[in-house]
């Protein structure tokens, strides 16, 4: 790899790491219902009745319960993402036999964002597991499937890792990957789509379109990607949180059986929240990449 990729890759790693850490602090409240509610849909009446009651239960630190495992996961997981997106442009560029500064067309950014995922969720599956438990660590108490313990990030990790071992972490990691393919393709290539829009009615580059427009196309990357996975999420919460008490099926049996015994409805629980939650926190995400990537490209261009 020549210098200048590897300098790529750091910057990339970088900026995806600012990113991932202003979409947490953006939307951790409404991520906290989210899991909540896919865990436990007939619980809550609605989103807002799940925050009032969480706030009522735990105050505002029940709100951002799991949030140090959520910063892990999202630093962890857009470092990674970004990163390997950048790589995946790179062979894809190599595939089309197109030189290594060429633009890609947005269809060919998707596809690069749908196989760069593959490789985020090695590192997103352990420490959504650990945050997801601990969001709903509450309800599996009150509902009697587990002991009340210490609902801390390092009583959890030695929970895991002395019950079910180093495998524990990766419950729900064939899930993960399945609902991360087909949503990154639809989170890069709208994001792309609404750029290049923002870019050709302001007849700039699409690097020079500013904040607003970033902001708004990171959130509509986000809503696509939901609404084209959340099926798949609901599925992912539920294997692991109920993994705590024991063994899950897989990814097809578990979704049949909720659809099955608590009707489709059930499998889009919490979509609410996640959509209000992901326009501004994925708008962050995006902002936090593309300025720090900005600045740093800046710094090492001098």
């Amino acid at each position: 790899m020549a210098p200048h990729q590897v300098v790529q890759a750091i910057i990339d790693l970088s900026a995806g790491a600012v990113g991932g850490a202003a979409c947490v602090f953006s939307g951790q409240p409404l991520d906290t219902a989210k899991v909540k509610m896919q865990t436990f849909p007939t619980l809550y009446r609605g989103f807002v009745h799940c925050i009032v009651s969480t706030y009522k239960q735990d105050g505002v630190r029940g709100l951002y319960q799991g949030t140090i495992p959520a910063l892990m996961a999202n630093i962890a997981e857009n470092s990674v993402l970004f990163m390997s997106y950048g790589f995946c442009q790179q062979v894809i560029r190599f595939a089309a036999g197109l030189h290594h500064d060429a633009v890609l067309s947005n269809m060919q950014k998707a596809c690069a964002g749908s196989v760069a995922s593959i490789f985020s969720s090695l590192v997103l599956c352990p420490t959504e597991l650990v945050k997801c438990r601990l969001q709903a660590m509450y309800e599996m108490e009150m509902s009697g499937r587990i002991a009340k313990s210490n609902n801390s990030v390092w009583s959890m990790v030695k929970s895991i890792m002395r019950n079910e071992g180093p495998q524990g972490f990766f419950q729900g990691l064939t899930t993960t990957i399945a609902r991360e393919i087909p949503g990154y393709f639809c989170f890069f290539g709208a994001y792309e789509l609404c750029r290049t829009g923002f870019a050709d009615y302001m007849t700039c580059e699409k690097d020079d379109i500013g904040v607003a427009p970033i902001v708004f196309s990171g959130g509509i990357g986000g809503v696509c990607l939901w609404l084209v996975v959340y099926p798949m999420d609901c599925v992912k919460s539920r294997i692991q949180v109920m993994s705590m008490t024991r063994k899950q099926a897989g990814f097809f049996k578990t979704f049949m059986t909720i659809a099955r015994s608590e009707g489709v409805r059930a499998l889009y629980s919490g979509l609410t929240p996640t959509i209000v939650r992901c326009f501004p926190a994925n708008g962050a995400l995006f902002l936090g990449y593309e300025v720090s990537r900005k600045l740093m490209m800046k710094q090492f261009d001098n």
